[in-house]
């Protein structure tokens, strides 16, 4: 739908109909002091009339036209281009957790996540900005918001397990703290994670609040296996095992307007990954057309002008 970013400006064309009443208002008197003055001017005039009339309500017209064209272009006009898209805010939440080490994915559940994560970066619209954040026992940025993608690669790349528990939620809502810090673009988080939330400042629940608040997008990815993981032993030598919270995961996509993808392996999470360029719906960029209405009156004046002083102009 069209729109304008100064309507007021279109007020403009109330002009219009009062230029043409005092059009002719005007070319009434000065009709009728042509005829007081010499009615044998009126008379030759009058033989004439026909053709200058026309030229008259042409030139009029175009004047007409021209004025408003100025004033709609002032207004700013605006349309949404069905191929024309906002880059988005993307951010990339990543669980790095000891758990993230456990060896079912290869060459483990994080390097496999890097991977998958790399290969939808480069595969990202060149519009989108990228942004990685990480969360073990607290959340920290490894990658702030950028257009430059081999930036954010080259970090992504650096980004080693930390061990300890899963603070999903204070991953969570850095990253859509992340994600709003530029303005005007569509907002879209990421988030891996293999376990359940069990350390942090901020529950899940909370930073789920705070992502609806500033209208963030969040497709959650569960990463698991069929059968439970040992990735390490506590000091009495017992298993630890890699616990996947899917209800918390499906929570936050379904209240935000994502998906939750749940992850067996290193191919369906490279899948996963692959799928979710196409899935990021970007909002239609309104592309500004002023340009047009005043190029649109320039020709009706230069037509006007042609008119009045060509070849064949007797105004």
């Amino acid at each position: 739908m069209t729109g304008f970013d100064d309507p007021l400006w279109l007020a403009g064309l109330l002009l219009i109909p009062l230029l043409f009443v005092y059009h002719h208002h005007y070319k009434g008197i000065r009709q009728k002091s042509a005829i007081e003055f010499s009615r044998i001017s009126y008379i030759k005039a009058a033989q004439e009339g026909t053709k200058k009339s026309r030229q008259e309500q042409i030139l009029l017209a175009l004047s007409l036209i021209a004025v408003a064209m100025i004033f709609i272009g002032l207004a700013n006009p605006h349309i949404p281009l069905e191929n024309t898209k906002k880059g988005a805010n993307v951010i990339f939440a990543l669980d790095i957790s000891g758990s993230m080490l456990a060896g079912d994915y290869k060459p483990d559940r994080l390097g496999a996540a890097k991977d998958s994560v790399a290969m939808l970066i480069k595969n990202l619209e060149k519009e989108d900005y990228v942004g990685v954040v990480t969360f073990e026992g607290g959340a920290s940025s490894a990658a702030y918001l950028s257009p430059d993608k081999e930036r954010v690669l080259n970090k992504l790349e650096s980004i080693r397990s930390k061990g300890g528990n899963t603070a999903i939620g204070d991953g969570l809502a850095l990253a859509a703290d992340m994600a709003v810090s530029i303005p005007g673009r569509k907002n879209v988080v990421i988030l891996l994670s293999d376990g359940e939330n069990n350390a942090g400042f901020i529950s899940p629940e909370e930073a789920l609040s705070f992502a609806n608040e500033r209208g963030v997008q969040v497709f959650t990815i569960g990463v698991g296996s069929e059968k439970p993981v040992i990735y390490d032993y506590d000091m009495f030598k017992n298993p630890l095992y890699a616990v996947l919270d899917e209800n918390t995961l499906k929570n936050i996509a379904d209240k935000t307007g994502g998906i939750y993808y749940k992850s067996v392996d290193e191919s369906t999470l490279h899948e996963i990954y692959s799928n979710l360029n196409d899935e990021i719906e970007r909002e239609t960029e309104e592309t500004g057309i002023a340009w047009l209405f005043f190029l649109l009156s320039g020709i009706m004046i230069i037509s006007g002008f042609l008119i009045r002083y060509g070849k064949r102009g007797v105004i």
